[in-house]
């Protein structure tokens, strides 16, 4: 049976894409190409480009390809966009995935797995935020997950559709083989920007808001490598493979870096400095969300192995260069 990873040449789903072919697995990707690249997919791995919405390509993909297992990253993620374009990013995230799980169920699919956001918590009043607290979301792109969320809960109970959901906290990071990583122009990922600002991509850095009610007044993520993340997906199908039942589960470390903190280790590891400024807050931001990650680690017996800031920059920075590289050879990017 193959593994559909929808994204797949986006920069979770890459990854995700190279660590199933590493161990053997039959990989098919389905990407529209509007944030991937194609040299982001394994060599050998089938590339199909188009939209998870269409329902006609993704029944021939299972059918084709024998499809049992499901891994949908394809999505819209920038949350001031989706305050911007709400109706854009129901369409993208909720309306897509609706007609993706409806393929799911049609084409026999046992196992789906889904990449949610620790965005549907809002502004959680516990920290770390367990899976149980309540789904507040203060974004667009929060409720448009949280609604695939609820989707994908009540289709399972129907069909015999087992599924865990992921809700990510602050992905970042690269491949520590240098294979993929954070690729889309203009991104807005804190540790890519600080990366690209140390490396002198950008002139300056924008720090948004500084009266959080947190230690330095910026706001606190959870960083999670993004290594570490693609390995809780593997693992994740393992469990629905031997046979587990639904989950949702946060991938997090349950510890969280502010945003000064985070721009003091960029300038550490790259030993440089760069220009901050100061602006208003961006809504939709909250002030502190770090991971209750308990559950993932006894029930996935998941094992972080790049649970240290520095090294996640240190990974992120490394695929600047190579990203600055790529790009003075023509056709390469």
């Amino acid at each position: 049976m193959a593994t559909l990873v929808t994204g797949g040449a986006g920069y979770i789903g890459s990854q995700m894409a190279h660590d199933l072919a590493d161990a053997g697995e039959r990989v098919i990707v389905l990407d529209n190409l509007s944030t991937g690249h194609r040299w982001a997919v394994p060599d050998g791995v089938p590339l199909i480009v188009g939209e998870t919405g269409d329902q006609a390509l993704v029944t021939r993909l299972i059918r084709e390809h024998g499809v049992g297992a499901i891994i949908h990253f394809a999505a819209s993620i920038v949350v001031p966009d989706s305050v911007r374009d709400p109706l854009g990013y129901y369409r993208n995230n909720t309306v897509n995935s609706r007609a993706l799980i409806e393929c799911a169920v049609e084409g026999h699919v046992r196992h789906f797995i889904f990449s949610s956001t620790a965005a549907v918590y809002g502004n959680p009043a516990a920290i770390p935020v367990p899976e149980d607290a309540p789904t507040q979301p203060i974004s667009p792109y929060g409720w448009s997950k949280l609604m695939t969320e609820i989707m994908l809960r009540d289709a399972s109970r129907a069909h015999d559709l087992a599924h865990v959901i992921l809700r990510y906290f602050n992905v970042a990071g690269a491949d520590p083989r240098g294979r993929t990583g954070q690729s889309t122009p203009n991104a807005t990922h804190l540790i890519k920007v600080a990366a690209e600002t140390a490396l002198g991509l950008r002139g300056k850095l924008d720090v948004f808001g500084t009266d959080y009610p947190t230690p330095d007044g910026t706001c606190i993520r959870d960083y999670l490598h993004v290594g570490d993340l693609t390995q809780a997906h593997s693992q994740a199908l393992r469990y629905l493979r031997s046979g587990g039942g639904s989950l949702t589960l946060n991938c997090g470390y349950g510890h969280g870096s502010s945003v000064l903190e985070v721009i003091d280790t960029v300038k550490r590891v790259a030993n440089v400095d760069f220009k901050i400024d100061y602006a208003p807050r961006r809504e939709g931001d909250p002030a502190r969300i770090v991971a209750g990650s308990e559950r993932i680690r006894t029930l996935l017996g998941w094992q972080p192995r790049f649970d240290d800031l520095a090294v996640i920059v240190g990974h992120a920075l490394d695929w600047e260069r190579k990203l600055v590289s790529r790009r003075k050879s023509p056709g390469s990017i």
